[in-house]
């Protein structure tokens, strides 16, 4: 077992091994690759001493061993339990790596380009230059740092000037555990060009037991008047590490909403950095965690405005069960030349025992004198006046309980405007419910009164 200080030096051998898997792409990605591995090895894993991590312990991580992922053998049989074969477009990833044979690529409109992004690195390098790696903050985010110096292959999405993409393009990563700790390391990248529109989501999850560290990054590009919706989903298995950041940028009035799911994982880190960088910009950023057992969801909302009149808003919903842990840290920063900002920040959660914790930190950073922003966050259990109400209506206190839970979540899932889209996550959400909604802890009746609390 290697340690956390160690780490690097094991990571050099991994990357001098992918290194010579790799010579032959082009100059400037092997450039980038470089420089990436460089910083991850001059900082190292994070500490709960770094501000971005106080609350999210990564010492597991940092000291396992792991190694690449292999390829791995999986059947369209083994699949359908995920639900991801309702969609037309629907492509499948095992172990980090494209499979043709999975996955299923609906003629999609003229001039759009949906595929590996493997594939376009040897096919069509030029087309990813202006925009692979220009937007992750990689000196800050070391976990960035080490996916682009180990990307190896991930969903590539083009969407020309004014064309709309009507369905949802579905991209269902599967990691399968190896008999030892194995990772991957998935890239995307979407581009939108001007007065676009597509659906793009990443679906996340596990087959069999084993230790699997899963780090995924995504740049998004959203270009003037385009209109961009992405979907994150998380439901790996209990020994799973899943990190994963998603980097947009956004032109002049390009409109991008976010939703987040998280549903399982050992240890999950949901980083979302939106920059609207060009005037008049939109961004929604709305996530669902629910947390059971001993599970740790870290949500990571850094939000930058960029330029005048842009609107952003972020609702992200907790429900925490048994030991569990979740983080919500959100920071928005108002930059000097960004007036007649319109920002506001929502953080609720449900708490549905007593070992359950959450730590919240809603943070403003403004530097211009006329805009309008607001912050907040609550923490609360069951109500119990709901509670007894829909009893007295002849509802099982599981089943109050479940209506109450349901309602909660639909507060987010309402946020979506894709129905077939937010029909599959409402089931996801409530297979997800059940040990959660038969909770039999203490009444909120017994003991001190316990109501929502405002936080910040």
């Amino acid at each position: 077992m290697i340690t956390a200080t160690q780490a690097p030096e094991k990571y050099l051998e991994i990357f001098d091994q992918f290194g010579s898997r790799t010579a032959s792409h082009p100059h400037w990605l092997q450039s980038l690759r470089q420089d990436a591995f460089a910083r991850f090895s001059e900082t190292g894993f994070p500490t709960t001493h770094d501000e971005d991590w106080r609350f999210t312990n990564v010492a597991a991580v940092a000291s396992t061993p792991f190694e690449l992922a292999a390829s791995a053998t999986v059947s369209r049989e083994q699949l359908e339990p995920f639900g991801a074969s309702q969609f037309a477009c629907c492509l499948v990833f095992v172990n980090g790596l494209f499979s043709g044979e999975l996955s299923t690529l609906r003629p999609l409109p003229k001039g759009v380009t949906v595929g590996s992004l493997a594939a376009q690195i040897k096919n069509d390098p030029a087309t990813l230059e202006p925009h692979l790696g220009r937007y992750l903050n990689i000196p800050r985010d070391v976990f960035a740092a080490l996916n682009t110096s180990l990307m190896g292959d991930g969903v590539y999405v083009h969407v020309p000037r004014g064309v709309v993409v009507e369905i949802p393009i579905y991209v269902l990563y599967v990691t399968v555990p190896g008999a030892t700790p194995t990772m991957n390391h998935p890239r995307n990248l979407i581009v939108a060009e001007e007065n676009s529109q597509v659906t793009v989501v990443e679906d996340y999850v596990s087959m069999g037991e084993g230790i699997t560290f899963s780090n995924a990054a995504t740049e998004l590009v959203a270009g003037d008047n385009a209109n961009v919706s992405h979907y994150m989903i998380v439901r790996e298995g209990d020994q799973a590490y899943n990190f994963s950041t998603l980097r947009i940028q956004q032109g002049r009035h390009a409109n991008v909403a976010t939703h987040s799911l998280l549903l399982s994982g050992a240890l999950v880190r949901n980083n979302v950095h939106p920059v609207l960088a060009g005037e008049g910009s939109e961004c929604l950023i709305n996530g669902l965690f629910m947390a059971n057992g001993r599970q740790h969801m870290d949500n990571y909302m850094l939000v930058e405005h960029a330029s005048p009149h842009c609107d952003s808003r972020q609702f992200y919903n907790g429900i925490l069960n048994g030991q569990s842990h979740g983080v919500f840290h959100g920071r928005i920063i108002v930059h000097k030349d960004a007036q007649k900002t319109d920002a506001k920040q929502t953080n609720r959660n449900l708490l549905l025992s007593d070992d359950a914790q959450i730590d919240t930190k809603p943070q403003l950073e403004i530097y211009a004198d006329d805009v309008k922003c607001t912050h907040g966050a609550t923490i609360g259990q069951f109500d119990d006046n709901a509670l007894f109400y829909l009893r007295s209506r002849g509802l099982a206190e599981a089943a109050a309980r479940h209506v109450l839970l349901l309602a909660f979540a639909n507060e987010c899932l309402d946020r979506m405007n894709s129905p077939q889209l937010r029909d599959h996550l409402e089931k996801l959400v409530v297979a997800g419910m059940p040990e959660a909604a038969t909770f039999a802890g203490p009444r909120l009746g017994e003991g001190a009164e316990r109501n929502w609390e405002e936080v910040g």
